[in-house]
């Protein structure tokens, strides 16, 4: 395997803390928001968030995921469509009782009009087989790590950019392989919902609530 030279750039110490606590702040205030507005945003600015999605670290480098970008209003009434009916047959009995209660503080909602109003819909695949440039076929590794690791560094570049985001996970919709014309060998991962906030859009109060890092971490 050939190696190449790594490019990394090193910080004072000084300069280090304060990026690390101004990258902090900037990612605490993220909120997962409901209430879009129709608001165009230019195509480049989701591609190169996407650019940032591909550099995130794979499995063997394999890159096991894919992102179809969905923005044609047609599209994305459909997949609305095919959201809420999904949505209601969880809420209606598939939902495991935990859940329910957990999730009541953030009101999951069964009317999905931020998928027709946003701009942007992003829905990631996860890929269980690549083909390589020769055509033969390899099984990826790592999979659902890596498709994860991928959409955080997505939703941070989309954050850093300016834009509002929502986390979406289907369940199952496998239609949205239909949808977006991917093959039954991609597992539908996630749906990005990516624009501006609508005026006067709220979240919970209980979203601000974060464990503080005691909680979270511990050092050995």
């Amino acid at each position: 395997m050939r190696s190449i030279p790594l490019a990394f750039e090193e910080f004072p110490e000084s300069e280090m803390r304060g990026r690390a606590e101004a990258f902090y702040v900037k990612m605490r205030s993220r909120r997962s928001v409901r209430e879009f507005s129709s608001r165009p945003v230019p195509r480049e600015i989701i591609a190169n968030c996407l650019r940032t999605a591909g550099a995130a670290p794979s499995g063997a480098n394999l890159q096991p995921w894919h992102f179809a970008v969905l923005g044609d209003p047609a599209v994305k009434r459909r997949l609305r469509e095919a959201a809420e009916a999904e949505e209601r047959v969880y809420y209606a009995g598939r939902a495991p009782d935990a859940w329910m209660g957990s999730s009541a503080p953030i009101s999951p909602v069964q009317h999905k009009s931020f998928l027709e109003t946003a701009p942007w819909i992003i829905a990631v695949f996860a890929q269980h087989s690549i083909t390589e440039v020769n055509g033969s076929s390899q099984r990826t590794c790592f999979l659902q790590e890596s498709v994860g690791i991928s959409c955080g560094f997505l939703i941070a570049a989309l954050h850093e950019a300016g834009l509002a985001t929502l986390v979406h996970a289907p369940s199952p919709m496998a239609l949205l392989n239909e949808i977006c014309g991917r093959p039954a060998t991609e597992i539908p991962f996630l749906l990005v919902v990516a624009g501006y906030p609508a005026i006067g859009a709220k979240v919970p109060e209980t979203a601000t609530d974060k464990l503080p890092l005691e909680t979270i971490v511990s050092w050995h």
